[in-house]
């Protein structure tokens, strides 16, 4: 088994990595109408959404790393876009980590100030909740989508991938681009931003198995093999 190969399968099992560490990374509690005391009660679920947060970050740059090496021997500056957005969105990740443990910090002080009805608790949390939102689901996904167009455009051009999964990428990463606008607008609600992106979802899913069943199209890598001695030359 070649370097390239090896390559392939750990990016394979990154992707599921970061999907999975992603699903579970939700915390429910948040979104409850009274969730300023609700938090509190829930300091395992904030804490381990926090915890997979940080691996999911882990998942994604780690495959971006593992596959540049492939890529920027096809592209070079398509490669190290694709890893920068890739870091970039990583920040994105610990910020919304870091508002995620401010409000269950803000819940607890709710909490010991024997919860009042109106307050700037209120005011402070909403802003936090409102913030942690805009963070994940329009920033990050916006700076990974960028650097999803770069990447399904280089596997779409050098054909390591058969072109539907390719293409599959780039409509599903345009639509989900869509749906991040139109919730920072609010033009939709955050449950329908989130159903927008589920053909990529699917996609990067069949990709993870494609990576780890098939690899990269190895005639692809024979022909840019070939073609080294003559731009050496």
């Amino acid at each position: 088994m070649n370097a390239d190969r090896i390559a392939a399968i750990l990016a394979g099992v990154l992707y599921f990595l970061g999907l999975i560490a992603g699903v579970l990374s939700i915390v429910p509690v948040i979104d409850l109408p009274d969730y300023l005391v609700q938090i509190s009660a829930h300091v395992g679920q904030v804490t381990s959404g926090a915890f997979f947060q940080f691996l999911m970050m882990a998942a994604y740059v780690g495959m971006a790393i593992t596959l540049y090496p492939i890529l920027q021997k096809h592209n070079e500056s398509l490669a190290l876009g694709y890893v920068g957005f890739r870091l970039v969105a990583a920040a994105f990740i610990v910020i919304g980590v870091i508002l995620l443990l401010l409000l269950l910090t803000l819940s607890q002080e709710f909490i010991k100030a024997g919860a009042p009805v109106s307050s700037h608790f209120q005011t402070i949390g909403e802003t936090l909740r409102t913030g942690r939102d805009l963070v994940n689901h329009v920033g990050m996904i916006l700076v990974l989508s960028m650097g999803g167009l770069l990447f399904n455009s280089l596997l779409y051009q050098t054909h390591l991938v058969p072109r539907w999964l390719s293409g599959w990428g780039l409509v599903g990463t345009v639509v989900t681009i869509v749906a991040s606008c139109l919730l920072m607008f609010r033009v939709v609600d955050l449950m329908t931003s989130v159903y927008m992106a589920l053909p990529l979802a699917l996609q990067e899913m069949v990709f993870a198995i494609w990576l780890i069943t098939k690899g990269f199209n190895p005639f692809a890598i024979a022909s840019l093999s070939a073609k080294q001695p003559e731009l050496e030359a």
